[in-house]
């Protein structure tokens, strides 16, 4: 995989399952080794592209020919492909169940035979990956807190005692103080708020893992963030984990986002591969 161009190549959105009930054989490929574009997918691609599945002994890559990369200095438009490559993957999601995402802009040189190459090189850990995620989806938590911080802190207490009483020069110095006290007393709040939300919600995923701000899937609702959880978890425990959100926000200066099922972004390997 690469990012220059090529004389041709094959945009990469993800892995999929191609070995399950309901796949067919596209007829024209099905003359060559390996199981073809399979069942009703046909989402749309990024810059229009018409994405496909090649296979072979039952593991998909969705692909649509591409030889360069997407490569723009207007955001607007690099947004609009970030998003096109993830409604395809989770079109993919959707028809073969839980997908491998790859990241955008990876191309394979070549054509689909360079691909299924690629494919029969790596099937044993495509495999084995598929088989660990079946079932399970990335879900996304984002934890606010509302309202100014105000804690009830003895030493708050005494330094705002003092700056009311003390010169100009030495309030400069106890607000400093001040500030780095409540900054430290804010950290701990979030530290344990945090650290309550992942014990709450991990008997119910398999796995989670820390989000930092920013992210593609950062959705957070607006306010004071405590803290983006991504968890790796089976659709059956959604309800149960959403129950589970929902005693959080019981608490009036909380509020929690959380979204999902999406690929599993945030746990499934990085792929590559000869290009």
């Amino acid at each position: 995989m690469t990012e220059v161009g090529f004389a041709e190549g094959r945009y990469l959105y993800c892995v999929v399952d191609a070995s399950g009930p309901g796949a067919e054989r596209d007829g024209e490929r099905a003359d060559r080794e390996g199981v073809d574009a399979a069942r009703e997918f046909s989402p749309e691609g990024i810059e229009g592209g018409e994405p496909y599945v090649v296979g072979s002994d039952g593991v998909g890559a969705v692909v649509q020919p591409r030889g360069e990369p997407f490569d723009s200095d207007d955001l607007r438009r690099v947004k609009r492909w970030l998003l096109a490559h993830q409604r395809v993957v989770d079109a993919a999601g959707q028809a073969f169940g839980t997908p491998l995402p790859f990241r955008f802009d990876t191309i394979h040189e070549g054509d689909d035979d360079a691909v299924r190459e690629w494919l029969r090189s790596e099937r044993d850990a495509l495999r084995a990956n598929l088989d660990a995620f079946a079932g399970k989806w990335e879900y996304r938590v984002t934890l606010t807190v509302d309202g100014e911080f105000d804690p009830d802190d003895e030493e708050l207490s005494d330094l705002r005692a003092r700056i009311d009483a003390a010169g100009e020069g030495e309030a400069f110095l106890l607000e400093k103080q001040y500030e780095r006290r409540l900054t430290d007393l804010e950290r701990e709040r979030d530290d344990r708020l945090a650290a309550d939300l992942r014990e709450r919600l991990a008997p119910l995923v398999a796995d989670v893992e820390p989000v930092e701000s920013g992210g593609v899937l950062d959705e957070g609702p607006a306010g004071n963030r405590v803290t983006g959880l991504a968890l790796l978890a089976q659709r059956e425990q959604e309800s149960a984990i959403g129950s589970e959100l929902d005693e959080v926000v019981a608490d009036p200066d909380l509020d929690v986002e959380f979204t999902g099922p999406w690929p599993p972004y945030s746990f499934a390997p990085e792929l590559g591969g000869s290009g």
